[in-house]
């Protein structure tokens, strides 16, 4: 697909105002200045500690929470949490039922299966919890959409505190408390935590209560890292602080089943690319092919053996999950090229037989290489479940809630969603999301690269590398570094492992440079030796090499002109 370079513009008054105020670099002040960091926010950007964190009970209903948990400790209540079978869902309800288990209250966990009952609260299960005479439900990234359930579940006498993180309604459940930043009357200053900092900052609030040291819950922020870093929330703020300090924690985790799942993946580094590429595959893996209930007990075991072996089971139903989602992609490919769906404004794919725990990965995979809103749909256990996703710029909750009509239920955020639906309405819907992404007039033709800076031989420096460490840990809002180099003169190509990466040496003057272009050995007959090009590129250090040496890891090249 084509790709639209757009090298952000600066304010040169503002740049220097950064850089004499916090003495960096004009790399950093311009990387800095992408990242739309307010010039009074990037002291905490760059030097945030735990400190930082702004108080638990600035959050709308954190007190009643609070309370509620109180009471249910003196009165010696049985309480359960209740999450989603994601990372996200998993790493809260390990955190909450870790706090509250040392608390001293009497606690379980329910986590639905996923292929079974979908996502959220569901009658059956509020049955089921209540039969094992449970008085409190704690949802843990869940429960916002969830009007009826609540309704049902003081029926039947449950009292319910949501936490969650997902878009809110304009009409709120009757929850006991609803403890989500996202909500329309919540005043507090930071609103894009991801379900387990919901989690987590209900234990910072309870400890206060308690007088408890700060150490009772930040030795859960390595988990909490890995909730944060996978649900793609943005890494600013708030979730820099968490994802930054969890990282550092987990290099020396005293959590047995996150040290077995460190011995499998295999990492480079401790970082947030770790986690995303490595760790929360794994810790998904038993979610979307069956119940994510192993994840959780993985994160609780306090046995080495047993620790070991479900970190085992859990790779290998990650590669059971890979084996799955390559079937449904390729047939996705074959689908979209018979009926021509390349020209279309979204793509929606319905499937009786795909696999309900891996459309959501495949419909990422369609966005990437068509770069337009992808909802895939199956069928399980009777009903139409369906899971979206989309390029950033575009809200899919949004759109989806132009379709509200025809769907039976729908959550989510803006670049992720899942829906249900009734099958007479499938058809129906397609047309309606077709026309409500067309409406939108949002540009899908081509996949735009922002470029952060141009940069010549000068700045390939020790500053340069320095700077983008100072930027870590990446993640939404805070992606790696991209720059702009113009002119290189091609001195040498081959293709790598088995063609599909492309290796350069490329030459500016006379200094000569290495470069690397993942997953473009499929290029290598565009460009000849002696071409002169423009390439977009991250900056690393080459650690193969001794001594270790800077390297250009190409996004996209072109030609210069």
């Amino acid at each position: 697909m084509q790709k639209t370079w757009c090298l952000k513009k600066y304010d040169e008054e503002k740049i220097e105002k950064i850089k004499s105020t916090y003495n960096v670099s004009d790399i950093m002040a311009k990387l800095l200045m992408s990242r739309n960091i307010e010039f009074q926010d990037i002291d905490m950007f760059l030097n945030g500690t735990i400190d930082d964190l702004y108080d638990p009970y600035d959050i709308k209903d954190m007190e009643k929470i609070v309370d509620r948990i109180d009471v249910a400790l003196k009165r010696h209540e049985k309480v359960c949490i209740y999450g989603d079978y994601d990372v996200d869902g998993i790493t809260s309800i390990t955190i909450m039922y870790k706090f509250l288990t040392k608390l001293g209250i009497d606690i379980m966990y329910y986590l639905p299966d996923r292929l079974v009952e979908g996502y959220g609260i569901n009658n059956n299960a509020l049955d089921e919890i209540k039969s094992q005479g449970v008085s409190l439900i704690i949802t843990v990234d869940c429960g916002i959409t969830a009007i009826e359930e609540i309704e049902y579940a003081k029926k039947i006498g449950l009292d319910v505190c949501i936490t969650d993180h997902h878009e809110c309604t304009e009409n709120l459940p009757d929850a006991y408390a609803i403890i989500n930043p996202k909500r329309k009357d919540d005043n507090s200053k930071f609103k894009m935590l991801a379900g387990v900092g919901v989690a987590f900052k209900c234990l910072m609030a309870i400890a206060e209560k308690y007088n408890l040291a700060k150490e009772e819950y930040l030795k859960y922020l390595d988990i909490v890292s890995i909730g944060t870093i996978s649900d793609i929330v943005p890494l600013v703020g708030e979730n820099r602080i968490i994802s930054k300090y969890g990282l550092k924690i987990m290099e020396k985790t005293k959590n047995l089943g996150l040290k077995e799942l460190l011995k499998i993946v295999n990492y480079k580094d401790i970082d947030s690319m770790m986690v995303s590429f490595g760790m929360a595959p794994r810790i998904n893996a038993c979610g979307r092919m069956g119940n994510a209930s192993a994840a959780v007990k993985l994160l609780l075991e306090k046995d080495y053996q047993k620790a070991e072996k479900i970190a085992m089971e859990l790779d290998e139903l990650n590669q059971e999950r890979k084996n799955v989602e390559s079937i449904i992609y390729n047939q996705t490919l074959d689908i979209i090229k018979k009926e021509n769906l390349e020209d279309k404004n979204s793509i929606v794919l319905y499937n009786s037989s795909w696999h309900n725990g891996v459309i959501g990965i495949v419909a990422s995979r369609l966005v990437n290489m068509y770069y337009k809103p992808v909802i895939l749909l199956t069928k399980e256990h009777g009903f139409i479940r369906g899971s979206g996703r989309c390029p950033s710029g575009f809200s899919l909750y949004d759109a989806l809630s132009e379709c509200k009509e025809l769907l039976i239920q729908f959550g989510g955020h803006e670049l992720a969603a899942g829906l249900s639906i009734d099958e007479k309405n499938i058809e129906a819907f397609i047309e309606k999301f077709e026309e409500v992404v067309k409406n939108r007039k949002y540009t899908i033709s081509d996949q735009i690269i922002n470029i952060d800076s141009v940069i010549s031989r000068k700045n390939l420096n020790a500053q340069i590398i320095k700077d983008i460490r100072a930027l870590k840990p990446y993640g939404q809002s805070n992606q790696v570094p991209i720059f702009l180099y113009k002119g290189l003169k091609v001195a040498a190509i081959r293709t790598i492992k088995d063609d599909k990466h492309l290796k350069l040496v490329l030459k500016d003057d006379k200094s000569l440079i290495d470069a690397v272009g993942f997953s473009l050995g499929i290029r290598r007959d565009e460009i000849r030796i002696g071409d002169k090009i423009d390439v977009v590129a991250n900056i690393e250090l080459n650690s193969y090499n001794t001594p270790k040496t800077i390297q250009l890891v190409i996004q996209d090249f072109k030609k210069s002109v």
